[in-house]
């Protein structure tokens, strides 16, 4: 999830119509009219110093622009026939870039930015002694992430937060632990009956037969698990990283491995036994010894001065394979085969050829640039739902902090907390920054990054800036922070139009809806890729970067050797 910065103090601009953005999503396409007007965007050597900038309430314009189909306009061709060319300088088309030349020899390939900087909503601020995320703000430090950490040669700047640290979900007038291991016999965030209804549920004595039809998530985790599992711990978990409503997501796209437990074991406890078995019988390929070792327990990382520094770092690897400013006009398939890419850059219009593409902007971006040669695939990929999500750092004193939430020390342990939206709470959920990692805040200050809208909430474009802190301070008096602490220091704002992809019932059906129109139309080695194929968290995009390289690579071996 994702939000903005405000220089200092500074108070917030009424202005709804005039709202400027900061950055502007990854979409390598040429600009169409948004309701937004756009400023330069954060560099990607870094975190951007607050005083640098001077808007009060960016909004971050989800979509630069479409394509036309024409590419209008002369355009210089460039002779040299590209290996590949990955459309999209976000986190998936950089490590597919990398992955290219590392793993698999592929030196002749372009990565293309319509933007000024890479890293795609990575975007991590600092000013004033605070470091700050107004895009994702961590990640599961699975073994893809680390892979990607080494590979890029930033493994020393790895940070993560403290595993025993409680995450809390807001129910009933209380900040109430999530459960972590052995405490989940004691827990209160559940009732004796609701913990025994989950029990009997997982072990499959009360769970049904699984349907024929696609579950949302709402209605496998009530088959499975019961009311008070959904409503109190899964529901504000799908608020917190999707901003979606499980209702509508799909249990088998958005949450796979939970959902191929018990298709496989018959129950939850059933299909993790069988993987437990399955896993015995093949184990995995050795660990990389590259690889630092994993975190102990359940915890989040990121990188000394914030997730930006992975991108720069993929950048400083392969310069010379990166063009910025570059926006797509139009893509198509040439006489002999290959692909033909026309681009607006500062040099002027360019015509570019390539054996394979990948296609890493969002969906909706990629809809408009193939519904002229694949009306079906434009119509799938355009069917995916990309609400708006608000992130509201706020910076309180300690003093501010409610005492029930501090330590014996006076630190305020924890990774932040969840707002189910049956509790009166407008704000989604909250992360602990100056808790869950060191130097993002000055000494004796709480920096909480919050995040407002998704959904159920789609009218946070429409507000100002005075009106998003305002709603978040008041949730955060009613939880966290003092009712007569004095007024927050507003660190940053920022507003994403169109911010996580919706994996709804029906997404997996549209996507293979979308490749194979493609492929009729003729794009074989047209690739899709980002988070709207891949999934949501940062390891999901990473793991599929590599995963597409090695595809890409074939792909374009294969081309070659006919050619």
């Amino acid at each position: 999830m994702m939000l903005t910065q405000t220089p200092g103090t500074a108070t917030a601009s009424s202005r709804r119509s005039q709202i400027r953005s900061a950055a502007r999503v990854s979409a390598n396409v040429a600009p169409r009219p948004t309701p937004f007007s756009v400023a330069s965007p954060a560099t990607a050597a870094g975190p951007v110093p607050a005083a640098t900038r001077r808007t009060l309430h960016r909004t971050a314009a989800a979509a630069t622009g479409a394509p036309t189909a024409s590419g209008a306009g002369v355009a210089k061709t460039l002779d040299n026939v590209y290996d590949v060319i990955v459309v999209g300088g976000g986190l998936s088309g950089l490590v597919t870039g990398q992955a290219l030349a590392a793993q698999h020899n592929i030196q002749n390939f372009l990565v293309t930015e319509a933007r000024e900087r890479v890293g795609g909503n990575i975007t991590s601020m600092s000013g004033d002694g605070y470091v700050w995320e107004e895009g994702p703000n961590s990640f599961q430090p699975n073994d893809s992430m680390l892979q990607i950490a080494v590979d890029s040669g930033c493994e020393k700047d790895l940070v993560f937060g403290d595993p025993t640290a409680p995450r809390f979900v807001w129910w009933e007038g209380k900040l109430r632990p999530v459960p972590s291991g052995l405490d989940a016999f004691t827990f209160d965030l559940m009732s004796i009956p609701g913990k025994i209804r989950a029990g009997l549920g997982a072990i499959g004595l009360i769970n049904g037969g699984m349907p024929s039809f696609e579950e949302s998530v709402e209605q496998f985790i009530r088959r499975n698990l019961g009311d008070e599992v959904f409503f109190r711990l899964i529901e504000p978990f799908c608020s917190g990283v999707y901003a979606g409503d499980p209702s509508k997501l799909s249990m088998k796209a958005a949450f796979n491995r939970i959902w191929i437990l018990e298709k496989n074991g018959g129950s939850l406890v059933g299909g993790a036994i069988k993987l437990f078995q399955d896993r015995q019988s093949n184990p995995p390929p050795p660990r990389d010894p590259r690889l630092p070792p994993k975190p102990k327990g359940q915890t989040v990382g990121s990188f000394r001065k914030g997730l930006q520094m992975l991108p720069a770092a993929i950048e400083r690897n392969i310069p010379d394979k990166i063009r910025v400013n570059w926006k797509l006009v139009s893509l198509g398939r040439e006489a002999d085969g290959r692909y033909g890419l026309v681009y607006d850059t500062p040099e002027g219009r360019v015509k570019v050829f390539a054996r394979a593409v990948a296609l890493t902007a969002p969906s909706y971006v990629v809809a408009d640039l193939v519904k002229e040669q694949a009306p079906a695939a434009a119509e799938a990929l355009g069917s995916f739902d990309y609400p708006p999500v608000g992130a509201v750092t706020l910076s309180y004193p300690l003093s501010a902090v409610r005492e029930e939430r501090k330590a014996a020390d006076g630190s305020v342990p924890g990774f932040g907390q969840l707002h189910p939206r049956t509790q009166g709470i407008t704000t989604l959920g909250t992360i602990y920054s100056s808790s869950l990692f060191p130097g993002r805040a000055p000494d004796g200050h709480m920096l909480l990054l919050n995040y407002i809208g998704g959904t159920t909430n789609r009218g946070i474009v429409n507000q100002t800036t005075e009106q998003l802190v305002e709603q978040v301070d008041k949730d955060l008096r009613n939880m966290v922070i003092k009712p007569d602490a004095p007024k927050p220091r507003v660190v940053g704002v920022r507003v994403w139009p169109r911010a996580i992809p919706q994996f709804n019932v029906g997404h997996l059906d549209q996507l293979d809806k979308a490749r194979k129109a493609l492929d009729a139309a003729g794009l074989t080695e047209v690739h899709l890729g980002g988070n709207y194929v891949s999934g949501v968290a940062l390891g999901k995009v990473v793991e599929y970067g590599y995963e597409s390289a090695a595809n890409l690579a074939k792909a374009a071996k294969k081309a070659a050797v006919k050619a």
